[in-house]
């Protein structure tokens, strides 16, 4: 009977676990120290700049990043966002930096913060939902979160959250720091761009029910506050809503106790709950 029920939710959990590693990828290191899988879209590019090593590739040191992800862009391999982000190493270590759009093609982990911007009204929870705007790179028109984004160098998960709720949402920063964290999600994704192994900072945030939120950057092209009801029947239902947007939409069901315990269990471990 579980199975029936939790089917769609498993499906869309899945969908964000679809990498076989290494599969066709290569090692990346910096000096002796794994950071990567490169995707073989790169391999020809990595090889001509000398970088090739047997079956890896390697650089002397995390500080060369920057300047291969110019070259890699340069290149046509990748479209630069113009954000540097950090890489790590396989025990979390900042090696280095490079622009986000090169992560995927260099398989290296990446972080991010999504807000679950709550409302309580006449003993019912609601949720501001985002309509990403139509010129969007990545699942344009879909369903988002009231604020989410890439954790950029330099910034905690909360200083990234408080400045991804003001650019995308009017949040003011003193409201936005209210944000409680609720979860911390893993991810490994086969996308086209390349590998995305993505560490997902979770929060809630009860926000005033005379407040509005605004979109400011045009990443989203309008807010829409629903049901908490309605928002479940939408990630059992459909695939309205952005990919890794379910993840944390099924650990919000979870935590108002949308699911029996049994069905609990079941998500909570498919979801590699931490």
């Amino acid at each position: 009977m579980h199975d029936n029920r939790l089917a769609p939710f498993l499906a869309h959990i899945r969908q964000c676990k679809t990498a076989i590693l290494p599969g066709g990828r290569r090692l990346f290191l910096a000096g002796e120290t794994p950071f990567g899988l490169v995707d073989p879209r790169a391999f020809e590019v990595l090889t001509q700049l000398g970088l090739a090593q047997g079956e890896e590739f390697r650089i002397e040191n995390g500080a060369q990043l920057v300047g291969l992800g110019v070259t890699l862009a340069e290149r046509g391999l990748y479209r630069p966002h113009n954000e540097l982000f950090d890489v790590s190493d396989n025990q979390g270590k900042v090696i280095g930096q490079i622009d986000r759009g090169a992560l995927p093609l260099l398989g290296c982990t990446a972080a991010g913060v999504h807000l679950n911007g709550l409302v309580q009204k006449d003993g019912q929870c609601f949720v501001w939902m985002g309509h990403r705007a139509s010129n969007k790179r990545l699942d344009p028109g879909k369903l988002d979160h009231l604020a989410a984004g890439g954790i950029c160098t330099g910034l905690t998960p909360m200083e990234a959250l408080i400045k991804e709720s003001g650019e995308e949402a009017a949040i003011p920063p003193e409201l936005a720091a209210q944000a409680q964290a609720v979860a911390t999600l893993r991810y490994a994704m086969a996308r086209p761009e390349g590998l995305r192994q993505d560490t997902l900072y979770c929060y809630d945030l009860l926000l005033p029910t005379e407040f509005v939120p605004q979109p400011v950057d045009g990443e989203v092209a309008f807010f829409e506050l629903m049901a908490l009801e309605q928002v479940f029947a939408l990630v059992r239902d459909t695939n309205d809503i952005k990919f890794n947007v379910n993840l944390v939409l099924i650990d919000l069901f979870l935590r108002h106790g949308l699911f029996t315990p049994d069905e609990s269990t079941i998500l909570r471990a498919a979801l590699d709950h931490q």
